[in-house]
């Protein structure tokens, strides 16, 4: 069980991660041509507002809610049912998405005013974002329709085309800034283009599964009922988490010039190891978990988890440590550049140390959630939800009011802050609750495995704090020395973290075989 979930997870990770670095590059490129300014501010924005709404539906909802109901159709009936329940989920879901898309790009202006509130005093501004919204909007449609058939080939234990798709979006917008990195309308189209791109790049992987039936309208299937019920709720809860990033997002526009491009750079950084480490973990363990639990096997479900939760921190802490200790560095190494200023730099670090105590809470969610989902309980999480949400705004509101009294630089710092104080509360809410319903039995060796991971980190925080420096001797340094540096810091801090490990006992077939760490 364990060896086929850490082939899973490393063609994901592998993958992911080739889209992270592709990421980087893309946010790299877009700081040297457009700094951290009112224009760059605009087109996140509009990015951001369909990519909440795929947040929220398409991997949130849609992709929990399904991947339950589609592994057990495959698993207790035949293949001709699975096609036909694809058949019915796609036209119905194509359906209620090309009304959403529709009114989404009606609306563009009235989204714009109520989600940037810092822009009223801009018609131009507001304008611009209206028109760029239009286009980007309709990638919420078809993210949504490669998303479920992504959800499919995960299930068939097929990762990589799936995996793959974020790659296609960094390129296109790349291209797209190469084009012309002088408007930032061309960022727009190019968001357009890749979402089609990524549901057509699927289809031929779908196709050798015979599982690529004309779609039909299905609201009435019982199927589609089933996967609706369970979405309702996990759509309300996946809209609490994005109801926060919008409400920060608000207060970001009324800060300044440069606060959303601050907080987005800072964003991208942390969803960089979230994004290779631990959706790779959730994404190969949710079908192992459903197909489990649809198999009666509640030891070979806990164990699923444990194998996670132990994954996940192997890579998660030290990530955790290099995003606290090296925000600056780091945004300065990679952002640091053309029209990204110094203070840009130190804005967008403290960012990113902000994330950083936040990142074990953004991972464990990624976790711990799938062993609700794949039970078809979607109730509770969205209760958790709401709790850090409601602990996340308070903190939001506290942080902001108290730093623009009393004019601190760093007032965006309090929103990231919160963002984190909110995947902490919804974390330990999953996991005490997992714990206490018996769901979750952790295996032998815990207390092994926590010792050899505190002297590991131990070691590295070490490495890390004595050859790092401070923001200061960083920014002296051109680009290329810069990214020498953070290259020998890097594999030096890996380095030493694997030897302690090592030398504490810990081996690769410990991840192999369950209940053996």
């Amino acid at each position: 069980m364990s060896k086929s979930l850490l082939k899973s997870t490393s063609i994901v990770s592998v993958l992911t991660m080739l889209s992270r670095i592709l990421g980087l590059v893309r946010d790299v490129t877009l700081a040297a041509a457009f700094g951290a300014g009112p224009k760059l501010d605009i087109f996140f924005i509009a990015q951001m507002i369909p990519n909440l709404g795929r947040r929220m539906f398409a991997e949130g909802a849609f992709s929990q809610a399904f991947v339950p109901v589609f592994t057990e159709t495959k698993t207790l009936q035949s293949h001709d049912d699975v096609r036909d329940l694809v058949a019915a989920v796609m036209g119905t879901l194509g359906g209620v998405l090309a009304l959403i898309t529709l009114v989404g790009c009606l609306a563009a202006p009235l989204m714009v005013w109520a989600f940037a509130p810092g822009f009223h005093g801009d018609p131009a501004q507001q304008a611009l974002g209206a028109d760029l919204l239009r286009w980007t909007f309709p990638y919420l449609m078809f993210i949504s329709l490669a998303s479920m058939v992504g959800s499919i080939l995960n299930s068939y234990g097929r990762f990589a085309v799936p995996a793959f798709m974020p790659v296609i979006l960094n390129l296109c917008i790349i291209a797209s800034a190469y084009i012309d990195a002088s408007s930032v309308r061309v960022l727009a189209y190019a968001v357009f283009v890749a979402g089609i791109l990524q549901f057509a790049f699927q289809l031929p992987a779908l196709a050798q599964l015979k599982l690529l039936p004309w779609p039909r309208w299905g609201w009435r299937d019982v199927r589609v009922g089933r996967i609706v019920a369970l979405m309702i709720p996990v759509m309300i809860g996946s809209s609490i988490a994005q109801i926060s990033l919008l409400l920060n997002t608000s207060f970001a526009t009324l800060i300044g010039s440069g606060t959303v491009s601050w907080l987005n750079y800072g964003s991208r950084l942390m969803e960089l190891p979230v994004g290779i480490f631990s959706i790779a973990v959730g994404t190969a363990i949710l079908p192992s978990l459903s197909a489990q639990h649809v198999q009666k096997s509640p030891l070979q479900f806990s164990d699923t988890l444990d194998w996670g939760l132990r994954t996940m921190l192997l890579l998660g802490l030290p990530s955790a440590l290099g995003l606290i200790l090296l925000g600056g560095p780091l945004v300065a190494t990679l952002f640091g550049h053309g029209r990204f200023s110094d203070f840009d730099v130190r804005m967008t670090g403290w960012v990113v140390c902000a994330y950083g105590f936040g990142f074990m809470g953004f991972s464990m969610v990624k976790i711990l959630v799938p062993g609700f989902y794949a039970r078809q309980e979607t109730k509770l999480p969205v209760r958790y939800a709401t709790i850090g949400l409601v602990v996340g705004i308070g903190t939001s509101i506290a942080t902001f009011l108290i730093a623009r009294y009393h004019r601190f630089d760093g007032i965006h710092v309090g929103l990231a802050i919160s963002t984190s104080v909110t995947a902490w509360v919804n974390s330990l809410l999953l996991f005490q609750r997992l714990r206490r319903d018996g769901i979750y039995r952790p295996a032998p060796g815990w207390r092994g495995f926590t010792l050899r991971l505190l002297v590991a980190n131990a070691v590295l925080a070490a490495i890390v704090l004595l050859l790092a420096g401070d923001l200061g001797s960083w920014l002296k340094l051109d680009r290329w020395a810069q990214a020498l540096r953070m290259a020998v810091l890097i594999a030096c801090a890996m380095v030493g973290y694997g030897a302690a490990l090592w030398l504490g006992g810990l081996r690769l077939r410990h991840f192999r075989a369950a209940r053996r760490i």
